[in-house]
């Protein structure tokens, strides 16, 4: 062969090579998942002065530079972010809530959407992930995740937090078990988790029914499905809801008085839950203003302050004779949350216990 063929053979190779080189690397991309990152603000968005200062502003950083600082995301999902919102989550709110759940309901049937995190604030988001677990209408791994640290702070936990967040997204493991946190390493459902300390990163725990999994660099180890109703399962439809009833929580102390129940049912809450002592329990004056709403048709739910335990029926209170709901494992936050929802139709009150029971 001579010289000029050789030449022109070889460059030929060298494309053949180059062409089949490029379908591999394209299909290799087309098989990673697709994962959709809703924001929403938090400390996970904060950014303070300094990196060694405990005050900061949530929500000053945006989903593309966040995703920026996560070297080797690309690695575990083609990864699109998209801004709902850019709040503290003291101040998320239904409305916002209402919008990110038919975002979700939107995306969720596309062939090009395998899973969905959503970057949220600490101190709200057991709240957030139990609305959404009740309300997104699909199996596909919802995951939300926070920090506890700003993303300018010396040792942010922001980042790792938010790699594994979509590793879980993208594993087909997590369909099917609803409404996820993750956080340091470990991953919680929507209906058990709780925030337990005001600063430490390992701040979220399941304390009555343990971890769904935890999540190490991108792997998963899943060791539960929760046996809750949630997501496709959830008869709770907010398609064509825009504005939900108001629901108060009251909280239970030493020598409590009736007046906050009074006024929250003069305030035109259709609902209160009562943050009670021990299990479920309150004083006398409280039970007698609870009695007075719940005979006016207000709901009202008994709850505990208490960090764990059941809040059972007819234990504490005759409930039968009072017209009252116990929450039996939901906190008061996520009793709000699941009566908030259970009164956007007309139920009896037998149906909303067992709501308690089912979800």
């Amino acid at each position: 062969m001579n010289a000029p063929l050789r030449s022109w053979a070889g460059s030929l190779i060298a494309l053949l090579l180059c062409a089949i080189c490029w379908q591999a690397a394209v299909a290799a991309e087309q098989r990673k998942p697709h994962v959709t990152i809703l924001a929403t603000g938090g400390t996970i968005a904060g950014a303070a002065e300094t990196g060694t200062q405990s005050g900061y502003k949530s929500g000053a950083v945006t989903i593309d530079a966040m995703l920026a600082a996560v070297p080797g995301i690309d690695k575990l999902a083609i990864v699109k972010g998209e801004q709902v919102a850019n709040v503290g989550s003291q101040d998320m709110s239904f409305e916002i809530l209402i919008k990110l759940a038919k975002r979700i309901n939107e995306l969720a049937p596309s062939a090009d959407v395998d899973g969905f995190v959503i970057t949220h604030g600490t101190d709200t988001m057991e709240e957030s992930a139990y609305f959404l677990n009740l309300t997104v209408k699909t199996n596909k791994p919802v995951v939300m995740v926070g920090s506890m640290r700003p993303s300018t702070a010396l040792s942010a936990d922001g980042p790792l937090n938010l790699y594994n967040a979509v590793g879980v997204a993208a594993d087909p493991k997590a369909k099917g078990r609803g409404v996820l946190v993750v956080m340091n390493d470990q991953i919680h459902g929507a209906h058990s988790l709780t925030k337990t300390s005001t600063t430490a990163v390992e701040t979220f725990l399941s304390p009555l029914r343990g971890l769904i999994g935890v999540a190490s660099y991108g792997k998963n180890d899943f060791y539960n499905t929760p046996p809750w109703k949630h997501t496709t399962q959830s008869e709770f439809d907010i398609s064509n809801v825009t504005k939900l009833p108001r629901v108060d929580v009251v909280f239970a102390d030493v020598d409590m008085p009736g007046d906050l129940i009074d006024c929250s049912v003069e305030r035109g809450a259709k609902g209160i839950v009562i943050a009670g002592v021990g299990n479920g329990n309150m004083t006398k004056a409280a039970v007698d203003a609870a009695s007075r709403a719940a005979q006016k048709g207000i709901v009202v739910v008994r709850s505990s302050r208490v960090p764990t335990g059941f809040v059972g029926r007819n234990v504490e209170l005759d409930d039968d004779k009072l017209g009252f709901v116990a929450s039996y494992e939901l906190n008061p936050q996520k009793a709000r949350v699941l009566l908030t929802l259970a009164l956007l139709k007309q139920r009896s009150l037998s149906d909303i216990q067992n709501l308690y029971d089912l979800y």
